[in-house]
């Protein structure tokens, strides 16, 4: 299995995730130009994708969805609410809406040899999900857009190889930045965002010895820094009370501005 970030962040988020014969997108919410670029430095282009996987209806997520299925006719997988949500926005523009397959949450559905399971998250949309992926005995998963977590997030996520995991904002530069009173409550709250300490804190949760890769993902452009995501979140490992070390795990940060590198499980 092959993971790559093409863009990560508050302004927009698509993530590529395949094996030898499937190819997916978690997300299309970039130019179609930039989702090109990323699929070509995997040696792809659009007409190899078999599936876009949405996660919900936000801007930053699905801003370059109508021109990828335009123009090259891909499936695109999402909630019955979400695509509800969808067919209110004007923004995606004219699409075969025969393209779009409703998914349940919690329940399994394949993309040729990639087995994909859709979890319940807690946000600010009609009907949001994560993505955990299976292929053979290894497993992934995309984890951005929740507010909080609880058992059943953390029971759903063991045993990974590999996570792309918000880390959104950090707690004081949001408190004292420029955003509205009535936002920063939002992002704060329930179905808002993951802060750099919560990562951290959901991270401890699912680590283990055959963790290979974790990636800070869907960081706010106006309340964190890279640093600062990749501080309390290693920081938050080193004193739990595991016998964890902030050190023990590669921790990255997936980028709004340039694609990730690509890993391979």
């Amino acid at each position: 299995m092959r993971m790559k970030s093409i863009a990560s962040g508050s302004s927009g988020n698509s993530i590529y995730v395949g094996t030898d014969t499937a190819h997916v997108l978690v997300d299309a919410g970039i130019s179609g130009k930039k989702i090109e670029a990323g699929l070509k430095e995997l040696e792809l282009c659009g007409n190899d994708l078999d599936g876009i996987l949405i996660t919900h209806e936000h801007a930053d997520h699905i801003g370059g969805l109508g021109v990828m299925v335009r123009r090259y006719q891909i499936p695109v997988y999402a909630t019955k609410g979400t695509i509800e949500a969808m067919k209110q926005m004007s923004s995606l523009g004219k699409v075969d809406w025969d393209l779009f397959i409703p998914i349940d949450r919690d329940e399994d559905f394949s993309v040729k040899d990639l087995t994909i399971t859709p979890l319940r998250i807690s946000h600010d949309a009609a009907e949001p999900v994560a993505y955990r992926f299976k292929y053979g005995n290894i497993r992934t998963a995309v984890v951005t857009d929740l507010g909080e977590y609880d058992d059943y997030i953390v029971g759903n996520l063991q045993g990974l190889s590999a996570v792309y995991l918000e880390a959104n904002h950090d707690i004081r530069m949001l408190q004292l930045g420029r955003y509205p009173y009535q936002l920063k409550q939002c992002i704060l709250g329930r179905k808002g965002h993951l802060s750099n300490e919560a990562a951290g804190r959901l991270l401890t949760a699912l680590l283990h010895d055959n963790m290979k890769r974790i990636f800070l993902s869907h960081l706010s452009h106006e309340n964190n820094l890279p640093e600062l995501a990749y501080e309390a979140v290693r920081m938050e490992v080193e004193m739990s009370d595991t016998s964890w070390h902030g050190d023990d795990f590669r921790i990255d940060i997936a980028r709004r501005d340039c694609p990730s590198e690509c890993i391979a499980l």
